[in-house]
């Protein structure tokens, strides 16, 4: 059996052109989200998924109505595959259930990993030569050491309740206690 899947990221966006397709590519059943593709949580999807038995076949209108990224994409139909069902991209011919399109769609595994591992590879070396040149990631400080200071004889006063630190030095509770790191203080 043949079911669709369809998504639109916004209200204002219609499904009627991706349904259409889906119907005439012979899908008996049309699952349906109006949710950005971004978002985790996708009911329509997620009744395909479930409805989807072995044998069967998930068909989209464009490949990126299915996965959030090519990441997603590629854990989803390896999913399906495992539960023997296909995969059909409509716009870009990909037919999982035949030979030719289960290459093509390893080949884009292939290159997705590829990218991933080029990705990582220039970060670590980016990483480094910052180092190297003495460059440090991450957040900068919220307060320099004198600042500190300040803020530590502030709260070891105990007549200055936290609130009156906390505005005094324009900081946060967390940003207090990340550089104070009181005991078993709970005033």
């Amino acid at each position: 059996m043949l079911a669709g899947y369809a998504r639109v990221s916004t209200q204002e966006q219609t499904l009627h052109l991706q349904q259409d397709a889906l119907k005439k590519a012979g899908c008996e059943r049309v699952f349906t989200d109006t949710i950005s593709g971004a978002s985790q949580e996708r009911k329509g999807l997620q009744e395909a998924l479930t409805f989807m038995r072995e044998g069967d076949t998930l068909v989209v209108w464009k490949l990126d109505r299915l996965g959030r990224s090519l990441k997603h994409l590629i854990e989803t139909v390896n999913a399906l595959s495992a539960r023997g069902i296909g995969f059909r991209s409509l716009t870009e011919q990909i037919d999982t259930t035949t030979p030719g399109g289960k290459l093509i769609f390893h080949v884009f595994g292939a290159l997705a990993e590829f990218e991933r591992d080029l990705i990582r590879e220039r970060t670590h070396a980016g990483l480094v030569a910052a180092r190297a040149r003495g460059r440090q990631g991450g957040r900068p400080q919220k307060l320099d050491e004198k600042q500190v200071q300040v803020l530590k004889r502030l709260y070891a006063d105990k007549s200055n309740s936290i609130q009156d630190i906390l505005k005094a030095m324009s900081i946060s509770r967390g940003t207090l206690y990340r550089y104070v790191k009181p005991d078993a203080d709970l005033r």
